[in-house]
């Protein structure tokens, strides 16, 4: 055998041996075991998932005002009505004076009796309210377990119900060279 080939092997082994002795001396024996569940209570988180809530309500009323009928055309009949009514009283140029006379109070009539003719209409106003309703739920966010391994008691929490059982990962190594406390 050459010397490459032997130097290589040997290079080889020591590495092995090493990794070995290295992974034994650092991390120990490591298994899993069961302990007794002595208690598992829930533990709850208030969540609050606000929702929107509207409906449409009636809040009053507007007041329309609108007119029958044409002012101008009322005034228009108020004169012709008032200018004959007026010509028939009187005689000569005081029948002309009196048409006039009788002309202009039949417009001011005409236009007054149109606006006596307004009509007036109630609608209901329709206004759309909100508000944001508050909605609080529970939700169970893990468990406070209580366990029993080896004659201690030690508490845990965990995102789950483990049941009348947990299983556990042990680790045991060495400790630290206590030999001059004892």
């Amino acid at each position: 055998m050459n010397t490459l080939t032997v130097n290589t092997t040997l290079a080889a082994a020591l590495l092995v041996v090493a990794g070995t002795a290295h992974a034994g001396a650092g991390h120990g024996d490591r298994y899993t075991t069961r302990a007794r569940v002595l208690a598992s209570v829930p533990v709850y988180e208030t969540i609050n998932e606000p929702r929107r809530e509207c409906w449409t309500e009636t809040v009053g009323y507007e007041t329309r005002s609108y007119r029958d009928g044409n002012s101008a055309g009322s005034a228009i009949l108020g004169a012709i009505a008032g200018g004959l009514l007026g010509s028939t009283v009187g005689k000569g140029d005081g029948r002309v004076a009196a048409a006039a006379v009788g002309a202009a109070t039949g417009a001011v009539v005409g236009d007054r009796w149109n606006k006596n003719g307004t009509r007036y209409e109630s609608v209901p106003q329709q206004v759309e309210r909100c508000r944001v309703q508050d909605d609080y739920r529970q939700v169970i966010t893990g468990y406070d377990v209580r366990y029993r391994f080896e004659g201690r008691e030690y508490t845990t929490r965990l995102p789950y119900d483990p049941g009348p059982w947990l299983t556990l990962n042990v680790n045991v190594s060495v400790a630290d060279d206590r030999r001059d406390r004892w």
